[in-house]
């Protein structure tokens, strides 16, 4: 459902220092996309039209992970609340609801932002609440039997009755605009921490008279990542999602979880995966493909009826046209390998065209780089290339062209010749029978 009047408000200044990290916390990656970008997209797919990520001082590169949404910065770090009173300029004079999430918590599906958008609609503050398994030390959210939200009780300050409960609190919310920053600027920061906390506006809601629910969401998604160890957790949630999704849209993993997909892999119909494949961002793969095991791709296009792997790898700007076998050890980068084209064995072909029906024997190498720059290897149409072929480029080889084993070449073939570098070969008899019988006397009388 569409929401036409909603914002957020991603909190996403942590430093990272439980990560042992020199980069701010939300921009690990999972799945190939760090954290915020995580949460972004979710919000993006809830149809929230406005969104404000509130970071640290001198986070360039996270500032870069959120445009083209707004930046606040929040230059001390006094709490939760004080965090979003960062985003107050950016989103002066919006009264719709206001979501408030948290960029160390990406699993957050649209369908729960929705939830709590559409309770919006009857109440001035939404807090999303969760049962986990085993409560712990989490702060409690108390209801009435209408989900009315009555408090969050921090652990340490609730009764034994108060901890008996399993309903606990997220920290996410969704708050009208016309009361966020006026509750706001009521709470203070008299406690032990000396910090904002963004859970009394529940407090200071229910005192103004003001509509307070509670929206559930399943304990998995609500992983908040702090660690390395958490977000390893969630990135084998995220994997198993992904991967169930390929499954159940007609591909098969032979076994599942040695399959690594990046956030953005799209696989058609009838495609196979042998274990032990890794997808990296940007890898479009057409109906019946068959990708063998230990194969790496990446930012790269497969057309129909490609058979690759096993150990291919397929790297930036690779695009391999309908029926291609690339074989392997075989790594592509940069370079078109057109329709019924082979890279069979122990090849590099990078910054290249490879043409229809072309045939690349085992060890072709194309010499693509100087040292300062790239230059280009144009294979044409059902040329054959023999074994163990250097391609110095830029060099064109022209349709049906042979190259003989062992070249290397580095003027233009026309199409339908022969190229080839070759030195004369010699042959000395009884050479080799000689050099035996010699180096084994010597090895006796070593011996002896």
């Amino acid at each position: 459902m569409t929401m036409s009047k909603s914002a957020a408000i991603v909190l996403a200044a942590g430093l990272g220092t439980r990560m042992k990290s020199t980069k701010p916390k939300v921009m690990h990656a999972i799945a190939g996309r760090p954290m915020v970008n995580h949460v972004i997209a979710n919000l993006m797919m809830a149809k929230v039209s406005k969104i404000v990520g509130v970071i640290g001082p001198d986070m360039k590169a996270l500032e870069a992970a959120v445009a083209p949404h707004k930046t606040a910065v929040q230059v001390d770090r006094l709490g939760t609340a004080h965090a979003v009173l960062a985003a107050r300029e950016a989103l002066s004079g919006f009264e719709g609801s206001i979501l408030i999430a948290f960029g160390d918590t990406p699993l957050i599906s649209p369908t729960t932002f929705i939830r709590m958008l559409e309770a919006a609609k009857s109440a001035e503050v939404v807090v999303l609440g969760f049962r986990p398994d085993d409560p712990g030390a989490y702060g409690r959210l108390i209801t009435d039997a209408k989900d009315n939200l009555q408090a969050i009780v921090e652990f340490k300050d609730a009764t034994d009755a108060e901890r008996a409960l399993n309903l606990c609190n997220s920290g996410v919310m969704c708050v009208s605009g016309a009361h966020l920053f006026g509750l706001l600027d009521q709470i203070n920061n008299d406690n032990v921490a000396g910090e904002y906390y963004l859970t009394d506006i529940v407090e200071l809601a229910r005192t103004g008279g003001l509509q307070c629910v509670c929206v559930e969401g399943a304990e998995e998604e609500l992983l908040g990542v702090n660690s390395r160890v958490e977000l390893g957790r969630a990135e084998q949630l995220v994997q198993a999602d992904l991967r169930h999704n390929a499954m159940v849209n007609g591909a098969t993993l032979m076994d599942p979880d040695s399959v690594y997909f990046s956030f953005d892999t799209k696989l058609g119909q009838d495609v196979i995966v042998e274990p032990n494949v890794f997808f990296g961002p940007k890898v479009v793969v057409d109906d019946e493909v068959v990708i063998k095991a230990f194969s790496h791709l990446e930012d790269t296009k497969v057309e129909r009826g490609v058979v690759m792997g096993p150990y291919a790898r397929l790297r930036p700007g690779a695009h391999v046209m309908q029926d291609a076998k690339i074989g392997n050890f075989v790594e592509i980068k940069n370079a078109r390998i057109e329709e019924g084209a082979k890279v069979n064995h122990l090849s590099y072909i990078g910054d290249a065209r490879v043409g229809a029906g072309a045939n690349i024997g085992a060890g072709t190498i194309t010499c693509n780089y100087d040292g300062f720059f790239k230059y280009h290897t144009d294979i044409g149409a059902g040329a054959f290339i023999g074994s163990n072929t250097a391609l110095v480029a830029p060099v064109n080889i022209g349709d049906g062209a042979n190259v003989g084993a062992g070249s290397t070449i580095t003027k233009d073939i026309d199409a339908g010749s022969l190229g080839l570098t070759r030195s004369p070969q010699k042959i000395l008899k009884g050479w080799a029978t000689a050099f035996r019988n010699k180096q084994a006397a010597a090895k006796a009388d070593k011996n002896k």
